[in-house]
């Protein structure tokens, strides 16, 4: 019997097989989950195309978080569809190029906005859309892919400062989506060699900190230790545990410089 029997599962952000949705989404199906993906404009068409490669047939739906529409739209199609949701992936995270490259003060708030939108704002807008189904199931769980915000990195700038927004979200969330019975965490995951990481000026410079720091070591090209976390965190193996940052980074965090 799969950790997912019979769980159904939005998974966000899989753009290519390479992702850690992809991972987690691979690992859902293979574990009993039912699993819809969705994707978002350009890159609506990546997705469409690589759910293909996965083991069992997915449906691809459009979700743009900043389109409200999008949202109830979807809400209504998962309704008819499975009538309740059980778990939600949440791995969307985007921030202009000013907001990144190590000068804090060079985006605008125009830049800025838009990656606390897409980056923060969108658990929310998610978790709002969804919360009927949510409730219906009366034990989901919300799982958000998370980079440490605890510091100041290299280059990442204003992208961590929404990470710290997440993380904050995430606690709210948790406190209330609680009474319901759906729990909301976060899996901060060490740095895997992504679409998006590679939009990262100075990436390199994760690769090497997290390969002298890690007790456990780490694989940049390795998505599975994370997507084991989140789906141990969609199952029910963690019926308790809400508004918690879990890290999945080989002990980098632990460790001083």
């Amino acid at each position: 019997m799969g950790l997912l029997k019979d769980k159904r599962i939005l998974v966000t952000g899989v753009l290519t097989d390479t992702s850690i949705a992809f991972a987690i989404a691979k690992m859902a199906l293979e574990e009993g989950a039912d699993v819809v993906l969705s994707g978002a404009g350009r890159g609506l068409s990546l997705t469409s195309r690589v759910a293909r490669k996965l083991p069992k047939e997915v449906e691809v739906i459009e979700i743009d978080v900043t389109n409200n529409d999008h949202l109830i739209g979807a809400a209504d199609h998962l309704s008819a569809k499975w009538g309740k949701l059980d778990g939600i992936v949440h791995a969307i995270g985007f921030a202009p190029p000013d907001c990144l490259g190590g000068d804090i003060f060079r985006a605008s708030w125009e830049d800025v906005s838009i990656a606390m939108e897409i980056s923060a704002y969108s658990l929310k807008a998610l978790a709002g859309a969804f919360k009927e189904l949510l409730i219906e199931s009366g034990a989901a769980s919300i799982v958000g892919l998370d980079f440490d915000a605890s510091v100041a990195w290299p280059a990442y700038d204003w992208m961590g400062v929404a990470k710290a927004a997440l993380e904050s979200l995430t606690r709210y969330l948790a406190r209330d989506l609680g009474q319901s019975g759906t729990r909301v965490n976060l899996v901060a995951a060490g740095p895997i060699r992504t679409m998006a990481a590679k939009s990262i000026p100075g990436f390199s410079q994760f690769e090497a900190l997290w390969g002298e720091r890690s007790p456990l070591g780490w694989d940049v090209h390795d998505a599975i230790p994370v997507a084991k976390a989140c789906v141990a965190l969609l199952s029910d193996l963690f019926p308790m545990t809400t508004g918690e940052i879990i890290h999945v980074d080989g002990g980098a965090h632990a460790i001083g410089g």
